[in-house]
């Protein structure tokens, strides 16, 4: 996420609170199917379903003498018009999330997402890489892979040192070089002559920008998503230190920890968890923000203050494409774009309704957008 750092100390590393699990919490206390349907008669509640539609029944045969009444629909289900009609049935699109489709993140399944007239083996790539911001982990981008993978793309998603099920210590981390190994192990095996699309989010943009300088023949594109990108000279920690302000949730949500102790420099930076929302997922549904919470771990402090070294030769030969995210409170949209002055990338794209995680707000617009640009000629 975006760091602006102020020194707020914490004198021991609080225990991490964990959450008891509770059978309720998947499937029981739904009011949604919970919830008993009664119906009246001779002022009665009938409180059992199966009697109230016996009754019901038979108050239409009654009715109707048994043979001119509507026929009785033992369906809860919502009903459209000609949907009795077998030449005008149609399954409608679902969708898992109890919240309302937005209008800017549309219901569409991966095949109508991907140009028909491009072939996937026509493109220079269909290989993504995908690489999480800081605190965050491979597990972030779950949506992301089905789609891609729905759609026919190769999708490898990193875990960085210390992130996600990565079992190093956040707190060992002492460089740049150290945090990113996993992503550029990856980039070491790939064959020669194969190309990728290299995705970052975040913290995650200056993760690409690295591996860009060291390995710019493997990389078709490079995407940053609400993220670092930086010039040469600068760190993360310079190009978030101008977002500067005394009531930034950002500085309100930090919490250092000091493993080498109080006199020496922080190790890391944790989150509170109460605060998360607000911060990194204000638009994105509450079953997302869950996961995040329970899978979030500290990010590791040096890296944040290396200076990257960036050549025009390399990294500048590298096609980058930016993505806004403008309901963003980590890394603000005035911050973002200030971020593309500084450094033009090819192309811009803007995730209306995104918030900074919009693999989690946005998912269809972020898939759509992410498949635009692999079909960039």
């Amino acid at each position: 996420m975006g760091l602006c750092f102020s020194r707020r100390e914490t004198p021991k590393k609080r225990p991490s609170k964990r959450i008891a699990h509770q059978s309720s919490a998947v499937g029981g206390g739904s009011s949604r199917w919970g919830r008993n349907r009664s119906s009246r008669k001779d002022g009665m509640v009938i409180q059992d379903p199966a009697l109230a539609a016996a009754i019901l029944f038979q108050q239409q045969m009654q009715n109707g003498g048994g043979g001119g009444g509507l026929a009785f629909d033992r369906s809860a289900s919502l009903r459209y018009p000609g949907s009795n009609s077998k030449k005008n049935h149609q399954a409608l699109p679902r969708s898992s999330s109890s919240r309302a489709r937005s209008l800017t993140d549309p219901l569409l399944q991966p095949h109508q997402l991907v140009n028909k007239d491009i072939k996937l083996d026509e493109l220079e790539t269909s290989h993504f890489v995908l690489v999480h911001g800081g605190g965050f982990g491979a597990w972030c981008w779950y949506k992301t892979i089905a789609l891609l993978e729905g759609a026919g793309f190769k999708v490898t998603a990193v875990d960085l040192t210390g992130s996600g099920i990565h079992s190093f210590d956040t707190n060992s981390i002492a460089s740049l070089s150290q945090y990113v190994k996993p992503l550029t192990d990856f980039f070491e095996k790939l064959v020669d002559g194969e190309k990728v699309i290299l995705v970052g989010h975040d913290f995650g943009g200056a993760c690409i920008s690295y591996a860009m300088e060291l390995f710019p023949a493997k990389v078709s594109k490079a995407v940053f998503i609400a993220a670092a990108m930086l010039t040469s000279g600068q760190s993360t920690l310079d190009m978030f230190s101008q977002k500067t302000d005394s009531n930034d949730l950002m500085q309100q949500a930090q919490l250092f920890i000091y493993a080498n102790g109080n006199n020496n420099p922080p190790t890391a930076i944790d989150l509170d968890k109460s605060l998360l929302r607000d911060l990194l997922f204000n638009q994105s549904p509450a079953k997302d923000v869950a996961l995040a919470s329970v899978s979030m771990r500290p990010i590791p402090f040096s890296p944040v203050l290396e200076k990257l070294s960036l050549s025009d030769l390399k990294y500048g030969s590298v096609r980058r494409f930016y993505v806004e995210t403008p309901e963003d409170n980590a890394i603000p949209i005035a911050l973002q774009r200030n971020m593309i002055t500084q450094s033009r990338p090819e192309q811009v794209f803007h995730l209306k309704g995104a918030d900074h995680s919009p693999f989690f707000s946005k998912p269809q617009a972020l898939h759509k957008t992410l498949v635009e640009i692999s079909m960039i000629p």
